[in-house]
């Protein structure tokens, strides 16, 4: 045999289980690769526990759970009904671009030969991202009537923020060699490798980033930028930082939203700002004053997106000054110190220092910031003009330390160009806030509401529950620390550990009153206020009354609780059920053998994975000479969970090789059709009007849910998308205001629940952790949990923005919830051409994508649920 490995651990290589993937290695079905060559035929033995990674973060971060066995061997499948063949058969993936592109020129009046390598794909979304802001500042130049008027002024901001990218871009994301002439040339990286032969049933794990190798952290370059004070491990691990989504993303958000309402005022009569439709009461305006003439609220619209494009450059200046300071302080202590790959060595470890910097480096920088606004007034230039000095002052004091807060409390959640984004859209309703109260302030002596959204109930009620929820979280912040401590740290080291429950209930009580109190208090004499002394509850309720009928409205309440309602039961049943089944196949297949100690045992009629029957002796124990096993890391995780949310789990008596969910051996049971075991059947003396009917509907169901396969993660979440399309395109048809409202209610209860999972707050913080522990991927690994934020906010911004057009409502819902979908089902599929070598995004994937927006948007058209739009404009820009 020539192999050293015990018998157990030695197996045959068939050709067809295995996977070509390059230099004589290939991969078997259980993921793990061996090699044909004669130096790699050792076999050794696998790790029972996986090592991960350490963070500096205090507070634990999220692992998902991962499908397959830390020590290599994937997970038995849950038994069927039916026999099903697979025939393996290869897959060859081809790619269309390569992973990096080199551009070999020489300079007039030099020898040598130049020689620039970029990474294509992140090329083509930044030409993307550049040629959007650049159509979008010609588009803006276009309304300007005299040379300096302020949108020739805006269009100026957008072409200089876009120079300023493209020199980023150049410098960072391009790596320039020379070459001599008798030089032989060096790769400045290492070649891509082709994509290899697969197997579709494989495809999903092997698909993932982690095969791609782009998960390390030491394996980031100088390229990726940071925020003041901030390392890698407090980012998200993706293959881009996504800088320049933050540096542009929200310049293009508000150009676009200048333009739509450049198009209404330029109309003759100018149009209405308030969409068409929407059953709420008209916007709020300031009474005339002798100093200034009333303005209209699209003239107060119209000025106040002025000032929101203003903005988004100004915080895009502040992002490049952090990632360029983070540069300069990092490179000079790297000329003092040798630090390690993927280590920053200005940035201290402790907490207070590194917090003091921060404070200082941002009063600096606005100060700085301030100083170029009176600067450029000084100069007579029309740049930031549109923002007072207070407004500048405001916007990058709470961006810069928006930017610090998130990063520091959703650890590992968030990419830099996603950070950007939300620290961005916190700064806008924070200013949309501080305005609107100062226009309820003085309203004889403010100019217009500078409000970048109609200021209506609705937006009123979205600043009450969206800051609000925030605001909450952060008076109470002492109870909720209080609260993950206590539930974190095991009891032996509580100074009164008998207390431990006591005190987790008098804690979590306290946050649920303060939370009455704020809400009733505080945030409900706000909202009172600002609607002009109306009770904002009893405003709500007449409010939802008042539809296009009088049931409209309550029944899309009805219709979504009961849709909420069908989805929690079912998937708290379904995630059970597939915790039972995991369970039975840990235990069967983790059986140790007393003879060997470390060995499988076998399929016979002494393993408990093909264990005895009812009625067999043995069923039910582990036999005379089995010895208990070792947890399953998902079971240990399971326990840690339950004991604390990440405290160390307590002492767990040795697992049952036998099914837990099964009744104990008792003579004389019956089997039902298809191999079903009915233990009670026997027992019945007559069905109709037999006492243990009960008994048998639960046997039936157990017995039926061993024969169900378990869903995929990826099956889970994509539920959630077709969830969304179901609930939100109802609602946006039947009535978009109170679905806008609805959006605002359900991002404050996703705050809330967040609280609740992450605090560990009783007594429905296990529960939840536990729930939503199940639909993690490796996107979740951080301290917070954000897809479904990311999910509700990708359909409800486009519903947010207030467009005048009805397809623009639907756009956020359709793309995420049926076009992100399809994509994926599809690019797993059918995928076999990919983008890029190094990307795992397929040509498939991304026509399926187009293809059922498409038609989804054809169909909502045929029903005369939106306007009339050119399919091939819609076609281009999806």
């Amino acid at each position: 045999m020539g192999s050293r490995g015990r018998p157990s651990e030695q197996r045959r290589i068939q050709p067809q289980a295995l996977e070509p993937r390059g230099n004589g290695a290939f991969l078997t079905r259980h993921g793990s690769t061996q090699s044909l060559s004669g130096q790699s035929r050792r076999s050794s033995p696998s790790k029972p526990y996986e090592r991960r990674t350490f963070t500096r973060s205090r507070s634990p971060a999220v692992h998902p759970r991962s499908e397959v066995m830390s020590s290599g061997m994937q997970r038995p499948s849950s038994p069927s009904m039916f026999s099903r063949h697979r025939h393996l058969q290869a897959v060859v993936i081809r790619s269309l671009f390569p992973s990096t592109i080199c551009i070999s020129f020489r300079l007039p009046l030099t020898r040598g030969v130049f020689k620039a390598s970029f990474d294509s794909r992140q090329a083509f979304e930044n030409i993307l991202l550049l040629c959007s802001v650049g159509c979008a500042a010609v588009k803006i130049r276009g309304f300007a009537t005299k040379p300096f008027d302020p949108e020739m002024w805006i269009s100026i901001e957008l072409a200089l923020l876009v120079i300023a990218s493209i020199i980023y871009c150049t410098w960072t994301r391009v790596t320039w060699t020379r070459v001599q002439p008798n030089q032989p040339e060096r790769p400045t990286t290492p070649p891509s490798r082709p994509g290899s032969p697969r197997h579709p049933e494989g495809r999903e794990g092997r698909r993932s980033t982690n095969t791609l190798n782009l998960n390390n952290t030491s394996a980031r370059s100088r390229d990726t930028g940071f925020v003041w004070m901030t390392v890698p491990k407090n980012y998200r691990n993706a293959q881009d930082d996504g800088i320049l989504t933050g540096l542009l993303g929200g310049p293009l958000i508000s150009a676009a939203m200048l333009y739509i309402t450049l198009r209404l005022f330029s109309t003759n009569p100018p149009g209405d700002p308030l969409p068409a439709g929407w059953l709420v009461e008209p916007p709020m305006s300031l009474p005339a004053s002798p100093t200034r003439p009333p303005l209209t609220p699209l003239e107060a619209l119209l000025r106040s997106r002025r000032y929101l494009v203003s903005q988004s450059t100004v915080c895009a200046t502040l992002l490049l000054v952090h990632v360029c300071a983070s540069w300069v302080t990092e490179a000079r202590h790297r000329r003092k110190l040798v630090v390690p790959e993927g280590e920053v060595s200005s940035v201290p470890r402790k907490e207070g220092r590194r917090t003091y910097l921060y404070v200082l480096f941002t009063i600096s920088v606005t100060l700085w910031i301030l100083c170029v606004r009176i600067a450029l007034e000084e100069l007579r230039l029309g740049i930031w003009q549109s923002m007072s000095y207070f407004d500048v002052a405001v916007s990058a004091l709470f961006f810069q330390f928006s930017l610090y807060i998130s990063v520091r409390m959703a650890h590992r959640g968030f990419t830099f160009g996603e950070l950007a984004l939300v620290a961005f859209g916190a700064t806008i309703l924070f200013m949309e806030l501080v305005n609107l109260t100062i226009a309820k302030l003085w309203p004889t002596s403010t100019p217009y509401i500078k409000t970048v959204r109609l200021p209506t109930p609705l937006l009123i009620y979205q600043i009450a529950l969206i800051p609000g929820s925030l605001l909450t979280g952060f008076l109470l912040s002492p109870l909720l620390y209080l609260a993950r401590h206590i539930a974190q740290r095991p009891v032996r080291r509580l100074r009164y550990p008998q207390e431990k429950q006591k005190h987790r209930r008098l804690l979590a009580l306290g946050f649920y009153a303060g939370t009455v109190l704020i809400v009733g208090g505080l945030i409900g004499l706000w909202t009172r206020w600002c609607l002009g002394g109306r009770n904002p509850w009893l405003f709500v309720v007449l409010w939802v009354l008042n539809g296009r009928s009088r049931w409209t409205r309550p029944a899309l309440l009805a219709y979504w609780a009961l849709l909420i309602g069908l989805s929690v039961a079912g998937w708290t049943r379904q995630l059970a059920r597939g915790r039972r089944l995991r369970q039975w196949n840990v235990r069967g297949s983790m059986h140790i053998n007393s003879s060997t100690g470390d060995a499988l045992a076998a399929p016979g009629s002494g393993s408990p994975r093909y264990g005895a029957s009812f009625g067999q002796p043995g069923y039910g124990s582990t036999g005379a000479h089995a010895q208990p096993p070792y947890p399953h890391p998902s079971h240990q995780q399971h326990q840690q969970q339950v004991n604390g949310l990440g405290g160390s789990p307590n002492l767990t008596p040795p697992l049952e090789l036998s099914d837990p969910g099964t009744p104990p051996n008792v003579a004389g049971e019956g089997t039902g059709p298809l191999g079903l075991r009915l233990p009670n059947l026997p027992n019945l003396p007559d069905l109709p009007n037999g006492t243990n009917l009960s008994n048998v509907a639960t046997d039936l169901l157990d017995a039926a849910d061993k024969h169900v396969p378990t869903l995929s993660v990826n099956a889970r979440r994509k539920f959630f998308h077709a969830l969304a399309v179901v609930m939100f395109i109802p609602g946006i048809a039947a009535d978009p205001a109170f679905t806008h409202l609805a959006f605002s209610a359900a991002f404050a209860l996703f705050t809330f629940t967040e609280y609740v999972r992450y605090f560990a707050l009783y007594p429905f913080g296990a529960a939840v952790h536990l729930f939503m522990n199940e639909f993690l991927d490796s996107k979740d690994g951080g301290t917070a949990i954000l897809s479904h934020f990311y999910l509700l906010t990708g359909c409800a911004n486009s519903v947010w923005f207030e467009g005048p057009s009805r397809l623009l409502q639907y756009t956020g819902t359709l793309v995420l919830g049926i076009g992100d979908a399809l994509a994926s089902i599809a690019g797993k599929r059918l995928g076999r051409h990919r983008w890029f070598a190094a990307n795992p995004k397929t040509v498939e994937g991304s026509a399926a994508f187009v293809a059922s927006v498409c038609v989804c948007a054809w169909l909502l058209r045929v029903f005369g649920l939106v306007e009339m739009f050119s399919l091939a404009s819609l076609s281009a820009s999806v």
